[in-house]
């Protein structure tokens, strides 16, 4: 199925997206004209490659990012140092569950790869069932581990025949997106599928 990508700040750079692959980038309007039957999702903001978070192993393996249904007990936001470590000590198969709830945060900030080396096999599983990639952990990194880190760190570009995988952010450039930071994100696509959406 076609699907043409385009934001409203950035309609000069719409993504014709086929598959799992990108088929072509370009104006909105070349793109409509040479694919007149593709279904169109207009966004607010920008579109992006994406972010690369480089906290993969902080993120996902040592931080407990809870059910919903535990807020009274252990509130909504992400739970790190020792007690996540009490919390996984205590039971095991919480790190997978956390793991795919904390990728859903990371989908939900525009994250596309991650970086780091993870250790836990159920991580990695539910890294590479969704679909992130996993790249190479830049050096001196500024820390500490969030879900929108500083500095963001863009994806190269995207390219015709590459991956579709990129972010959307209800932002008005690149500028504000760094100054406002990933929470700003509307949608993320990995694989051509649409991953995260805003309410």
């Amino acid at each position: 199925m076609l699907t043409i990508h385009v934001a409203e700040e950035s309609a000069g750079t719409a993504v014709l997206v086929d598959g799992a692959v990108v088929a072509a980038v370009g104006p909105y309007e070349d793109l409509a004209a040479v694919r007149p039957g593709a279904k169109v999702r207009r966004w607010p903001g920008i579109l992006t490659p994406g972010l690369l978070n480089p906290y993969g192993p902080e993120l996902l393996e040592a931080m407990y990012h809870p059910d919903p249904r535990e807020a009274e007990g252990f509130g909504t936001e992400p739970i790190g140092g020792e007690r996540a470590k009490r919390i996984f000590r205590a039971d095991p198969a919480r790190v997978g569950a956390s793991a795919r709830r904390g990728i859903q945060r990371l989908l939900a900030h525009g994250t596309v790869a991650v970086a780091g080396e993870l250790r836990s096999r159920v991580v990695v599983d539910a890294v590479r069932r969704v679909g992130l990639a996993v790249g190479r952990r830049p050096d001196g990194l500024a820390g500490p581990a969030s879900l929108s880190p500083t500095p963001l760190i863009l994806l190269p570009g995207l390219v015709p025949g590459g991956p579709a995988r990129f972010a959307v952010f209800d932002v008005a450039d690149r500028a504000e997106l760094v100054r406002r930071g990933a929470g700003t994100c509307v949608a993320t696509v990995i694989g051509g599928r649409l991953v995260y959406r805003a309410h």
